[in-house]
């Protein structure tokens, strides 16, 4: 079977604008002008444009939405939003009855003329689904990477009508995030935040969202935090000391934790650390999440569940190589110190040469962004195969093959690896796959290796498979308690 044809974003404009149920306004702040053009380009505007505004100055800005520190930035659109939407209802009480209401707004930022900065913005659309109903808000950060102000600006406009396009007539909010970038591509656009939430949209996990932008492309990284709220990483993460785990989490155990608490000591005593600026992330990558490009999303969500009761948060991200993880993070943090925990067995992997097989540059190009000038790697110890001795990293330096001793020393005598000294060794015997196996058959025993919190959240949402539920008549005493 073929698959359906895509329509253009003319052929979407003018769809919306011959519908005589579709009726609203659209404010736009900065270079994001082009989205309100493309419905008056194509004809029939008057049905569906009530009215369009674009306040560029700051000060005529400040005058109708209220002063804030930025103008680009979540909480200049969602003023946006709200003043215009409520000005709908204000002033057409009289259409009410026979439209469905919307107000769209962005706030955009696109390439200065020095080409000094990075092409963003928020997009936003506050919408019913039927006449007279609550109203529900889908909410978009970009990134542009066009090298042209003009294609920027043209390519926000398309955006925008995918946007009120897919609202309007797509039911799935994966399907609406899919349609956002409708004729371009990810060389072009970005999306690294898409919110939906509202009466029509409670089904909606938005943390699974975050991990479909990363799965289907649209982006490389996406955030959500210890309440489940997805972030904007740029936005949260702008001059902040980040301090990373990376896991797979099945489950989360003693070791885990351990490995957060004792790495983030190390960390707050660093010299170029302000530890009011410091965001703690655990980090769940693509190949992490499942075999084969197959993800499971219940599993992942139990996972989320479990990071998210321990305050944590989450970053999902295609970033499989160390490297391009900290690159990324670096241009996010606008070189704020970074620090990555490692178990010491995970470094061997970023030591050998053929992990760089495909990079032009091999070990020491990965190596230039991994150990750049403001990150650090704090490694836990294990214990040695068949032993009772701790193998920290003098024994790494040991087993290095020749060729690259040098450059470990070199990264040691410069502060770039540091051995986790305060680690509880006792937990060390903890392996994750040995307590989800326990779950999963309903064993005794494995709440031991996990915290309180873990422990609980498994048993009272069955996570993980785990065969009984605490509020059930049937769990055995010695397992409910």
């Amino acid at each position: 079977m073929e698959e359906p044809k895509k329509i253009t974003t003319q052929e979407k404009a003018l769809q919306i604008n011959l519908s005589k149920s579709i009726y609203g306004s659209f404010a736009e702040i900065g270079a994001g002008q082009e989205v309100a053009a493309n419905f008056f380009k194509v004809g029939g505007a008057s049905g569906t444009i009530a009215k369009t505004i674009s306040a560029y100055d700051m000060k005529f800005s400040d005058a109708i939405y209220g002063q804030g520190e930025r103008y680009v930035c979540e909480d200049r659109l969602i003023k946006m939003l709200e003043k215009e939407y409520s000005l709908l209802l204000e002033r057409l009480p009289h259409r009410a009855e026979q439209v469905k209401f919307f107000a769209f707004s962005d706030t955009i930022e696109v390439l200065n003329y020095e080409r000094t900065n990075q092409g963003h913005g928020w997009i936003g659309l506050r919408f019913q689904t039927h006449s007279k109903g609550e109203y529900n808000d889908c909410v978009v950060h970009v990134k542009m990477h066009d090298n042209d102000p003009l294609q920027q600006q043209f390519a926000i406009g398309i955006v925008g009508v995918n946007l009120l396009f897919g609202c309007m007539f797509l039911s799935e909010p994966e399907d609406i995030m899919m349609s956002l970038l409708d004729g371009l591509t990810i060389r072009r656009m970005e999306v690294d935040m898409f919110r939906m939430s509202g009466p029509d949209f409670k089904h909606v996990d938005n943390r699974l969202m975050a991990l479909k932008l990363v799965k289907n492309g649209l982006t490389k990284a996406a955030m959500f935090g210890p309440d489940g709220t997805v972030m904007q990483p740029s936005e949260a993460l702008y001059k902040k000391n980040v301090l990373v785990l990376r896991g797979r989490f099945r489950p989360v155990t003693h070791v885990n934790v351990d490995m957060l608490l004792t790495s983030r000591r190390h960390f707050k005593a660093e010299p170029d650390v302000d530890r009011s600026k410091i965001v703690m992330l655990t980090e769940l990558t693509l190949t992490d999440l499942g075999a084969d490009g197959k993800i499971d999303e219940k599993d992942f969500l139990y996972r989320a569940d479990i990071i998210c009761s321990l305050g944590q948060t989450v970053l999902v991200s295609n970033y499989f190589e160390y490297y391009r993880l900290v690159d990324y993070l670096s241009k996010t943090t606008k070189g704020n110190k970074i620090g990555i925990i490692m178990g010491i067995f995970a470094l061997q992997k970023v030591f050998e040469e053929k992990t760089y097989a495909n990079l032009r540059g091999g070990l020491l190009e990965s190596f230039a962004s991994l150990f750049g000038t403001n990150v650090k790697l704090y490694i836990y110890p294990a214990w040695k195969k068949n032993s009772h001795e701790l193998f920290t990293l003098k024994d790494f330096e040991e087993q290095l093959p020749a060729n690259t001793k040098n450059l470990f020393r070199y990264l040691m005598d410069n502060n770039k690896l540091e051995d986790i000294k305060d680690a509880n060794v006792s937990n060390l015997h903890i392996i994750s796959d040995n307590v989800l196996a326990m779950i999963r058959k309903g064993e005794i025993g494995w709440e031991k290796f996990v915290p309180h919190k873990v422990e609980t959240a498994i048993k009272e949402h069955g996570l993980f498979d785990y065969p009984y539920k605490i509020d059930r008549q049937e769990v055995p005493s010695d397992v409910a308690n």
